[in-house]
């Protein structure tokens, strides 16, 4: 099992090729950031999720914050996928075993008919501008994941009183 990620620690900077060319990169500072890691297209659920931030992009915008959706999908999977969900998100594939467990995600091995290699369970991290992990939500399964609505609300709280990371006393 991987190591957790720990709130207020340096996020990892991490580089992936992108849907579409180019690559995507996550953490580093000067901006605020929120990587969600997807299981993959072979998971319903996730279309599901990630389908929903297109009714959010206001919101995502009034808070300053730069989505992007990762998966260790091949280019073809992550191409259709982000078609399939129509996601307007900058979305990185090829995350490899070491950079899943560099940010503690629960990796799954497939069941037949899901996908051809392992892949990461849910989880979602909030970067702030100095590079460190504002808030996170690792899951072992699809079923649990962060409410973004809720989320957003609470980025922007956090934006606007200058809220602590929490979760670091112990």
């Amino acid at each position: 099992m991987s190591a957790k990620i720990a709130a207020g620690a340096r996020f990892p900077e991490i580089d992936l090729p992108k849907v579409g060319g180019g690559n995507v990169k996550i953490g580093g500072d000067g901006r605020w950031q929120m990587a969600i890691v997807y299981r993959g297209k072979h998971c319903p659920l996730c279309k599901k999720y990630l389908g929903g931030l297109d009714a959010l992009k206001e919101k995502i915008r009034d808070a300053g914050i730069e989505v992007v959706a990762l998966s260790a999908d091949t280019a073809e999977q992550a191409t259709d996928f982000a078609a399939e969900v129509g996601l307007d998100v900058p979305v990185g594939y090829g995350l490899n075993a070491a950079q899943m467990k560099q940010l503690g995600l629960y990796i799954s091995s497939p069941r037949p008919n899901e996908t051809d290699h392992d892949f990461p369970e849910p989880g979602l991290f909030v970067i702030n501008p100095d590079g460190n992990v504002q808030v996170v939500d690792i899951s072992n399964a699809p079923f649990a994941r962060p409410d973004i609505d809720n989320l957003l609300n609470g980025i922007a709280f956090i934006q606007a009183k200058g809220y602590p990371i929490r979760g670091t006393a112990g």
